[in-house]
């Protein structure tokens, strides 16, 4: 299970005041306004307008300026030393420095800080990684799976939702398996707007994991969590219409699936783990494989086929696990 990390909670509005937008303006042209207003806000001492600046350039993805801005307000801005940790994790703009990374999401989560109270689920769920992944402090599974707790904070749609699906996960695996703490935990996670729990419910319901089978439930998160893009429901239904010999179904969901060639673009977009949306695609690509081969829903085609089969190898390819 390699696991993605837990987005900045901002305490306030990254919105830039209405000057800054302009109607037929070009993206680069844009970013100009907004950075000529925030270094106009920062000049009238306002110091919002410092994180705000580095925040720009981070989701810009200018990395180097965004770590430059944020190093000179990480002692009085603790949104900064978030983002300073994943930044020095990941090596976004600097060298790769898992240690760092840990240490300043240790300093959020202890800190008595009131500004720190809306990072410290975040911050957990990320320290949670580290010791799952063993990148950066020694793995311990107990310890993740503490910090998960917190983060998730009993289901509160104000903590940590990713913590609450990543227990689901975890106790949906072998060596913690408990598959009633599992759907409990999709379960929050669905309802706090997690797309990937509730495709995992749709499982859960169809198989009777954790919950009694329930075809009509399972349908409905599988549909749901489809039409918005969750790649692994989407999987799962193509199997279902094709076990059930709804093959023109199965191979036009499948279809569908399988145009898609970049996992990674897949999960940010979704927020899913890349693993998940590989399996999505995997199974679409086996049973589309499958109705060519026997002209199942479809015209016979050997050749269409094995390009289908010869591509299942290729989905699990997915980042490195040591990633805020």
């Amino acid at each position: 299970m390699k696991l993605r990390s837990d987005r900045l909670p901002l305490a306030y509005s990254t919105q830039l005041a209405p000057e800054a937008s302009a109607e037929n303006c070009s993206h680069a042209e844009l970013f100009s306004k907004a950075e000529e207003l925030l270094v106009k806000r920062m000049a009238s001492g306002d110091p919002v307008a410092w994180f705000l600046r580095g925040q720009l350039y981070y989701e810009e993805g200018l990395y180097e300026e965004a770590l430059i801005q944020f190093e000179k307000i990480k002692d009085v801005d603790l949104q900064a030393m978030y983002q300073l940790g994943v930044m020095h994790y990941d090596g976004l703009g600097t060298t790769e420095d898992p240690e760092r990374g840990v240490e300043y999401m240790k300093k959020i989560i202890y800190s008595d800080s009131p500004k720190a109270r809306h990072l410290k689920f975040a911050a957990a769920y990320n320290l949670g990684r580290a010791y799952y992944e063993g990148c950066g402090v020694k793995q311990s599974t107990e310890e993740a799976e503490r910090l998960w707790l917190f983060a998730a904070d009993h289901g509160n749609p104000k903590a940590s939702v990713k913590a609450q699906s990543t227990l689901g996960m975890l106790y949906s695996m072998s060596a913690q398996k408990d598959l009633k703490k599992a759907f409990f935990w999709h379960s929050e996670a669905c309802g706090n707007g997690s797309l990937e729990s509730q495709g995992a419910l749709g499982v859960m319901y169809l198989y009777g994991q954790g919950i009694g089978q329930n075809t009509k439930a399972a349908l409905e998160c599988l549909r749901e969590a489809a039409q918005h893009g969750n790649i692994y429901a989407q999987g799962h239904l193509v199997e279902y219409y094709y076990n059930r010999k709804f093959y023109s179904t199965a191979a036009a969901v499948a279809k569908r699936i399988t145009d898609h060639d970049d996992i990674n673009k897949l999960a940010k977009i979704t927020n899913c783990l890349p693993a998940y949306v590989a399996k999505g695609v995997a199974m679409a690509a086996f049973y589309l494989g499958r109705c060519f081969q026997l002209g199942l829903g479809v015209q016979h085609d050997q050749a269409a086929a094995a390009k289908y089969y010869s591509r299942l190898w290729f989905w699990p390819t997915i980042p490195r696990p040591c990633q805020f």
